[in-house]
């Protein structure tokens, strides 16, 4: 439960099962770890955290709150730590949440820079996407990673806070009363003061229910083909109506001298998966090469079916954000599908949000609130443009992506065109960084 003291000024992570005596940390940066969200928190305790689930938002989330001195439990099911996915791309608002866990450069020498999204529809080489992140800011830009690097950061700066995480534990149920946790063998884990629901869109903790769109993605991650014409600062698509759809992306490296790799990715129908997993594989590959014949080299390495991954996609926004003693957080609370790429980006602004209005906040109710008044706007906003966008670019319609074909290419050429398109890329859009007390850009 709570611990029965308040200390001021800078608040350094507390190991588990430490003594309550703190002293200050510097980050590296010339800031103490207290210091990264306005000071000490505002409530007269600290609090007794669980977290379910240990994704992006989940261990951004506990890195914060453990800085400021809170216990915080995460519990996952997991066995050995480790993340699901494949490459995305970090934009201005993920990169600025992850500079203040001292991150960001980090993150920047493992990823790969994104300057430009492009994309062409086939046969008739129409432009139908061109974003370049320079329209709004010229510094401005995406960073690509792998999402096992950007985990293993995030999951490092937890630990290092003092966060506890409990691996092998799969959470069923919670009691939003006392804060309790059950897992499938039966066991309870709390009560705790608060219980974040990170457990992303298939949260067994959110009651509202999620949607399965009818379009997923095939995707791997290669091996960058030297000379392979791709550029290595852009996601490029190709597209045959909004039924077809293949994507590169680089994705920068594990290590920092490592190899570097790229993303390549394929829509596909959900209820078509079956019949792409029994069929052979050479099926699939004459498609993706009749498309796009020049990943003919990058598809090289694909020999058998195991060697892409199936991902389904799912919307849902569960309101209200809050309930009870539980906080809902990333996926967990506003799923949808990848297409404007903000997913891992959100989650980090949640993370951020909610230890920023526990920090200022002298009640647990009135922080809760705060949380998601700061959120809601931006995600009902992204929310939206995920529901209108996606069927443009991925489903059966034959209408949409000629209206599509039509006018994407006037759009990305007159003002205020580009600046709206890399504003909405880069997340920017609603000014979801101004209201968590932070500045855009470096």
């Amino acid at each position: 439960m709570c611990q029965s003291y308040r200390k001021c000024g800078r608040l350094a992570p507390k190991a588990w099962g430490a003594s309550n005596e703190h002293s200050a940390i510097d980050d590296g940066r010339g800031r103490s770890f207290g210091g990264l969200l306005g000071g000490c928190s505002d409530l007269a305790e600290l609090l007794n955290i669980g977290i379910a689930g240990a994704g992006i938002g989940g261990l951004a989330a506990a890195a914060f709150l453990a800085r400021e001195g809170h216990r915080v439990t995460v519990l996952d099911q997991f066995e050995t730590a480790g993340p699901v996915g494949s490459g995305l791309i970090l934009q201005e608002t993920g990169l600025t949440i992850l500079n203040e866990l001292g991150l960001r450069m980090q993150a920047e020498k493992l990823g790969a820079p994104i300057r430009r999204l492009y994309g062409l529809s086939k046969p008739s080489d129409r432009i139908v996407l061109n974003v370049k992140y320079g329209s709004l800011r010229p510094a401005l830009m995406g960073v690509s990673i792998q999402r096992p690097a950007l985990f293993r950061l995030v999951h490092e700066a937890a630990l290092g806070a003092g966060a506890r995480i409990v691996a092998a534990t799969r959470i069923t149920a919670a009691n939003p009363r006392d804060a309790t946790l059950l897992d499938d063998g039966g066991g309870m884990h709390g009560p705790f003061d608060l219980v974040v629901d990170a457990l992303g869109v298939r949260s067994v903790l959110a009651a509202s229910p999620s949607r399965e769109l009818p379009y997923g993605a095939l995707w791997a991650t290669l091996p960058w083909p030297d000379a392979s014409g791709f550029h290595a600062d852009a996601l490029e698509q190709r597209y045959e109506a909004a039924s077809r759809m293949a994507g590169v992306m680089p994705s920068g490296s594990l290590a920092e001298d490592g190899h570097r790799t790229v993303t390549y990715f394929w829509s596909i129908r959900g209820d078509q998966h079956e019949a792409w997993r029994a069929a052979p594989l050479t099926h699939w590959r004459d498609a993706a090469l009749a498309l796009w014949p020049e990943t003919d080299r990058l598809l090289a390495p694909l020999r058998t079916h195991l060697d892409l991954t199936f991902a389904r996609y799912r919307h849902r926004t569960h309101w209200p954000a809050v309930s009870g003693r539980i906080v809902h957080l990333g996926d967990s609370w506003h799923a949808a599908s990848p297409q404007l790429g903000q997913g891992a980006n959100m989650a980090l602004l949640d993370a951020f949000a909610l230890a920023r209005a526990i920090g200022r906040k002298a009640d647990l109710r009135d922080a809760l609130t705060d949380y998601a008044g700061m959120r809601a706007s931006h995600v009902r906003l992204f929310q939206l443009m995920s529901f209108l966008f996606t069927p443009v670019y991925q489903s059966d319609s034959r209408v949409l992506p000629l209206i599509r074909d039509w006018l994407a290419a006037p759009v990305s050429r007159i003002w205020p065109g580009p600046q709206v398109l890399a504003a909405m890329v880069s997340g920017g859009l609603g000014a979801p960084l101004w209201r968590l007390g932070l500045r855009p850009g470096r």
